[in-house]
């Protein structure tokens, strides 16, 4: 199922596993450099399943510096800090970032390619929800970056078509000069919290608000493979009249409409920086209920700069790329093996909130199973 990506529009439905929406269109961004010549460097990239193919780092870098551009989709700048991650890239490598329909969602990346394929406007790489992206690995390049062998076997397709890149929990935020501190999910079903939780998106269509239902489920009893106590849960906060009927957006949360919400840390958290000094924004991962949703990164094989498409999936996968989503909240997949290795940015990590318990990242087949339970029981145990 598409689900919306941005935190803005999420009852269209259509993203992965994290959120404004956009046309299913072709995108609209600046004319990309023309492929390169047959023979070159550049040319011999697009069917490279590693740097070494080519020689190394720097024969890739200078195949990619011959493209001399990258097309990437549905990367906002204030999502998990990609607009640093692109302004940095280019600077690093001298390439240019056309960066097309920014609040674009999973499928409609899936539908560009399809639409500009054989075009020089196509994208090059994807940043995709799960359920996308087991759909479409037709599409996908197989390519191991320099970092393969450190990201755990259950985050990555075995061929390098697919691989996990960044996560996030679900957390409460909250206005701590509106409500008091949430201690656990059954905390938002007493009095104090009347008329002022909100979910982000309709669980049957938004990733934030599927994983909300199930962070409740896990608090409440279920698994991974029982969401059916969240469907409850939320059941008896519609009746409690303290689960408001609006998405919640940073508008809503400055305005102070919506004071409660259940979405991501990663989203969350960026909201305690960005309305410091005008909302007390805290979070709180609750414990023994910490579920989360990995993205997948993967490469367009009809990618108009393949080069330059494989060079951006090793700057991802470095150090310095892994530490720029830490900035912007999100928990890189490599977070571990820098923690070992020394290299992980440890001003950035101390800003994660704390969690208790094994996170729970569910299976396909774990989320398929519950996404087909929501949307036979959502709608009639809570609207």
């Amino acid at each position: 199922m598409p689900w919306p990506r941005s935190s803005t529009a999420l009852a269209a439905g259509c993203l992965s596993l994290l959120l404004a929406t956009a046309a299913c269109g072709a995108p609209s961004a600046p004319p990309a450099a023309p492929p390169a010549p047959a023979g070159s460097d550049a040319a011999a990239a697009a069917t490279a399943t590693s740097a070494a193919q080519l020689g190394g780092m720097d024969k890739l870098v200078e195949a990619a510096k011959q493209e001399g551009a990258l097309n990437v989709i549905a990367l906002p700048p204030d999502w998990a800090n990609y607009g640093e991650m692109i302004e940095t890239f280019q600077t690093k490598y001298g390439i240019t970032v056309n960066s097309a329909q920014p609040d674009a969602n999973s499928q409609d990346e899936i539908n560009a390619a399809k639409q500009l394929a054989g075009q020089d406007r196509a994208p090059d790489v994807f940043d995709l929800g799960g359920n996308v992206a087991v759909a479409n690995t037709d599409l996908f390049a197989p390519y191991q970056v320099e970092a393969f062998a450190d990201i755990p076997a259950q985050f990555k397709d075995p061929e390098g078509r697919w691989v996990n890149d960044y996560t996030g929990y679900m957390s409460i935020g909250y206005d701590a000069a509106a409500v008091p501190a949430p201690t656990t999910v059954t905390d938002l079903l007493k009095p104090e919290y009347q008329g002022k939780v909100a979910l982000n998106g309709d669980p049957t269509q938004a990733s934030a608000g599927f994983h909300g239902v199930m962070m409740a489920a896990l608090a409440n009893g279920g698994s991974a493979d029982d969401i059916a106590p969240g469907v409850e849960f939320f059941k008896q906060l519609k009746a409690s009249g303290n689960l408001l009927p609006v998405d919640p957006t940073p508008a809503t949360i400055a305005s102070g409409q919506t004071p409660v919400v259940i979405d991501w840390d990663y989203l969350n958290v960026a909201q305690t920086a960005a309305l410091a000094g005008k909302v007390d924004w805290k979070v709180a991962v609750p414990p023994n209920a910490v579920v989360g949703a990995y993205y997948v990164q993967a490469i367009n094989s009809d990618a108009p700069h393949p080069a330059a498409a494989r060079l951006w999936q090793e700057f991802l996968f470095s150090p310095e790329g892994q530490n720029i989503w830490l900035k912007g909240f999100a928990r890189p997949v490599l977070a571990d093996k820098l923690n070992a290795d020394g290299t992980i940015d440890s001003e950035a990590f101390g800003k994660l909130p704390p969690t208790t318990g094994d996170p729970v990242v569910l299976t396909q087949d774990q989320l398929t199973k519950q996404q087909d339970y929501l949307k036979a029981n959502w709608a009639a145990a809570v609207g």
